[in-house]
């Protein structure tokens, strides 16, 4: 019994090593802030199980924090993704008038989101596009300031 205990603590030891290997690689306060903004970019839009592919994708390009764009995508999880693309609809539909109003789960179980037609699909494509850059922005900007304030006050 000795071993098992030994091999857990082994293995968590390089579990933790290669996180915060990953966390302090792109650490700047920019690149960090960077990779939280793609992460959050990308969870606003309804690609389901690209998101972190995404998230991470864009994070590449913009040098950003490739563990905080994963995190960041999480901004739709279960809990929150019906409410997050009812509201980006709203917005695209707000910007483009009206159109067909938001699918019952019954009609998307049954149809799936992109056969709902153009007039759905671009809508909530506009709204995930706005909300997702003003949210990267407020996330990122926010995040951003709190990794400043809490270095100057550590100084």
């Amino acid at each position: 019994m000795g071993r098992r205990p030994r091999r857990t603590q082994t293995w968590w030891r390089f579990l933790r090593q290669r996180l915060l290997w990953l966390w302090h690689h792109e650490g700047s306060h920019g690149q960090r802030a960077r990779g939280l903004a793609a992460g959050v970019f990308t969870g606003c839009y309804p690609f389901f199980g690209l998101q972190i592919v995404l998230g991470v994708g864009l994070a590449s390009l913009v040098r950003g924090n490739h563990l905080l764009a994963a995190a960041g995508t999480w901004i739709s999880n279960p809990l929150t993704s019906l409410p997050l693309y009812w509201f980006n609809y709203q917005v695209g539909s707000w910007l483009m008038g009206p159109g067909p109003g938001f699918p019952s789960l019954q009609q998307v179980q049954e149809q799936g989101l992109w056969d709902l037609g153009l007039a759905f699909t671009g809508r909530l494509m506009l709204g995930s596009t706005l909300v997702g850059v003003i949210s990267a922005l407020l996330l990122g900007g926010g995040y951003w300031w709190m990794l400043k304030r809490r270095q100057r006050r550590r100084a």
